[in-house]
């Protein structure tokens, strides 16, 4: 089975919680996985087959440790399977505007995905509390008529990792049958 880096930047806990259910999910399935808070303490990339990035969206950009991490690990992690994912409020937005968040794309995380080319750059909505908001933000967030809540789909993020465990289980099938050959 394969290793597999999990590391994440949160700020709320959100995304650390999302990062360690990933991490569950594809330990259930044989993976050694291991979860790191962003930035790491020890320079350089630690050693695993694959590797999994995530963190939560402010002002339509990355946390600066995520944001950091990927700049300075793009080279190496073109060597191994990337998935990386973002965890934001798309969910406490109200309906018109919760489809148009859905559909946008967000430049300065656009460009880091483009970096590393990841198999999959999945976004999840995660838990919006009233003390997550300046006094400015709450103000607009009551004006767009968005609620507070826990909005992360555990099921929606299990899967995903699950299918991060088989595509690894694959590929680790393809790398014994042309071993074999």
């Amino acid at each position: 089975m394969a290793s597999v880096l999990i590391v994440f930047a949160s700020e709320h806990h959100s995304t650390e919680q999302i990062a360690a259910r990933i991490g569950a999910r594809l330990t259930e399935r044989g993976h050694g996985a291991g979860v790191r808070e962003l930035p790491l303490r020890e320079p350089g990339l630690p050693p695993a087959d694959a590797v999994v990035i995530g963190s939560a969206v402010h002002d339509g950009a990355w946390l600066p440790a995520a944001d950091a991490f990927v700049r300075a690990h793009a080279g190496v992690l073109g060597d191994r399977p990337v998935w990386m994912f973002s965890v934001g409020m798309t969910a406490a937005l109200p309906g018109p505007l919760r489809s148009l968040a859905a559909r946008a794309e967000q430049p300065r995380i656009a460009r880091l995905v483009g970096l590393v080319r990841p198999r999959e750059h999945r976004r999840f909505s995660g838990v919006v509390r009233r003390g997550h908001l300046g006094r400015k933000g709450a103000v607009l967030f009551r004006l767009l008529g968005c609620r507070y809540g826990d909005f992360r789909d555990w099921a929606g993020i299990d899967a995903w990792a699950v299918g991060i465990g088989r595509e690894l289980e694959g590929r680790a099938d393809r790398t014994e049958q042309s071993g074999l050959a």
